[in-house]
């Protein structure tokens, strides 16, 4: 284990922040700063002394910048073990210089991959090959090289060495050697899962196309960064923790303004209440309890919203999560405060919103950007499910009726309404609900049940506002007339199903002995969890 003060640093960075302030101090410690390019530039117009990697190596960078620290002298200055003697006299026979330590970020492939209408060429370009090998030799050789490879960590490794006669601990050069395997693993991740979904190239100067028709990828590639860890998951005894896809968006990647640490169900159920609200294009506020809407409604205003969302089921919203996709002004947040909700999520809250909600310390408010998942995924045992997201729509020209009576206008309106709600509704699952002056309202919600006359009926039976007039959405087909049959009995005057049942013109049969419009969309909206 190396017992010597670091004497020589090897600097060559993308993300160039705080790195001036970082080389100074071990500028001071009287550090020998080595680097590439336009590193060695930053460090020069800040005053500092730098000496450039072709004088270490005796060779020029060339190609571009594709070659300039893969070259022995950088790697068997950074991967020789300084107690094995075999090692110190080939070093020593080739003029090896130690490089004790390596501070590298990579190229910003991820950034440069993501801007539309890239260039191939460009994303190829932007593939870092020196860096990822100068981080893993360091990383390999921790015991006797400091490798840093997050800005993050600066003041740490200049404190530590400042108050240690320039060591680092073993301890230190481990934890650095852990995040440094970490990021050489999230960027070839990042580069493989990039590339798969481009099409080849059809010219020199290609621009990166995607593919027409994504294929599943050939291997399911994570790497997902902790967030935070959890109280504890879904009951006390299980250890649970929040990991972010990096993006910024979405529940994972919300800002909290205020309230208690966020529960593993708390975040479960506010993304389904998210991903109900953000559906609609005019204000909708859910209300969500055990990831099922107990409550939707669209409104003139937030205020509006809420209030006919928590008409639909009071008694459900106590203690629920609440989705909103307008911005939360005074007059909605002092309505919202009076019922106890666990958390709220929005695009943001006016100041006086916040204000109102003050009061309520352990309310969490969150505000979040918008993000559609691209896939879902759900373990079982031995493997990982995998499947796009359900962010299919059927086109209104294509729903028919094949019932004797159309839906009226008000009746569509509703429909709409209701059908887009059902695809968040776990199966099996019947929505009721109703419009008033164009805006939508759930009346009555069937979650989960094991049969759809179960569902139908259960919807029926949690409904408080009246049934008549109503009109109900089917998450999938009616396998038998009977469902209906409840559907029409509770009320609803008109319905929406996939249709595609063996038994459909018997359901058609019965919605036409019942005075029943019906649509077929045909597009199915399971959820099963």
């Amino acid at each position: 284990m190396s017992t010597k003060p670091i004497k020589r640093a090897l600097l060559s960075v993308t993300d160039k922040t705080g790195v001036v302030g970082f080389a100074a101090r071990l500028d001071a410690l009287g550090v020998e700063l080595v680097s590439t390019g336009g590193t060695a530039k930053t460090l020069r117009e800040a005053g500092l002394a730098v000496r450039d990697i072709s004088d270490l190596t005796g060779f020029p960078e060339m190609l571009d910048g594709r070659v300039k620290t893969l070259h022995p002298k950088v790697h068997g200055g950074i991967l020789h073990i300084r107690e094995n003697a075999e090692h110190v006299a080939a070093v020593d026979a080739h003029g090896i210089e130690p490089i004790d330590m390596v501070v590298v970020n990579l190229y910003a492939f991820e950034k440069t991959a993501s801007i539309p209408g890239v260039r191939l060429a460009e994303i190829i370009e932007n593939i870092d090959i020196g860096g990822p090998s100068m981080v893993r030799s360091a990383a390999k050789n921790f015991v006797d090289v400091a490798i840093v490879t997050q800005a993050a960590d600066y003041e740490g490794i200049a404190a530590e060495m400042e108050s240690n006669v320039g060591l680092l601990s073993l301890a230190t050069r481990w934890g650095l050697a852990q995040k440094a395997f970490a990021t050489t693993a999230a960027y070839d991740t990042a580069i493989a899962n990039a590339l798969e979904t481009l099409s080849p190239p059809t010219g020199d100067d290609a621009q990166a196309i995607p593919v027409a028709h994504p294929a599943m990828p050939a291997a399911l590639r994570l790497n997902l960064p902790l967030k935070q860890t959890l109280r504890y998951g879904e009951n006390p005894h299980q250890t649970a923790a929040l990991y972010t896809d990096g993006s910024g968006l979405g529940i994972a990647n919300a800002h909290q303004l205020q309230g208690k640490e966020l529960s593993f169900n708390n975040l479960v159920d506010l993304d389904a209440c998210w991903q109900i609200a953000s559906e609609f294009d005019e204000t909708a506020v859910v209300i969500v309890k055990h990831t099922n809407p107990c409550g939707a409604a669209t409104g003139a205003t937030v205020l509006e919203a809420y209030n006919r969302a928590l008409a639909a089921d009071p008694l459900s919203a106590f203690g629920g999560v609440i989705g909103i996709n307008r911005s939360v002004d005074a007059a909605a947040a002092e309505e919202i405060a009076k019922l106890f909700v666990e958390a709220i999520v929005a695009p943001g809250f006016t100041s006086e919103a916040v204000e109102r909600f003050a009061a309520k310390k352990n309310l969490r408010l969150l505000e979040l950007k918008p993000a559609t998942p691209a896939r879902m995924l759900k373990q079982v045992s031995g493997g990982m499910l995998v499947q796009d997201a359900d962010t299919g729509t059927s086109a209104e020209s294509s729903w028919t009726v094949l019932t004797d009576r159309k839906p009226s206008e008000a009746e569509m309106r509703a429909l709409r309404f209701a059908w887009t709600v059902c695809k968040h509704v776990k199966s099996n699952a019947i929505v009721y609900a109703r419009t008033s002056d164009g805006h939508g309202q759930t009346v009555g919600i069937g979650a989960g049940q094991m049969s759809r006359v179960d569902a139908a009926r259960f919807g029926a039976m949690k409904a408080v506002l009246p049934m008549a007039g109503t009109v109900a959405a089917s998450d999938a087909f009616f396998p038998f007339a009977d469902g209906l049959e409840v559907v029409a009995q509770a009320g609803a005057t008109a319905v929406i199903q996939p249709g595609g049942s063996v038994r459909d013109p018997e359901v058609i049969a019965a919605a036409d002995r019942l005075g029943v419009a019906m649509l077929f969309t045909g597009m199915r909206h399971f959820r099963h969890g």
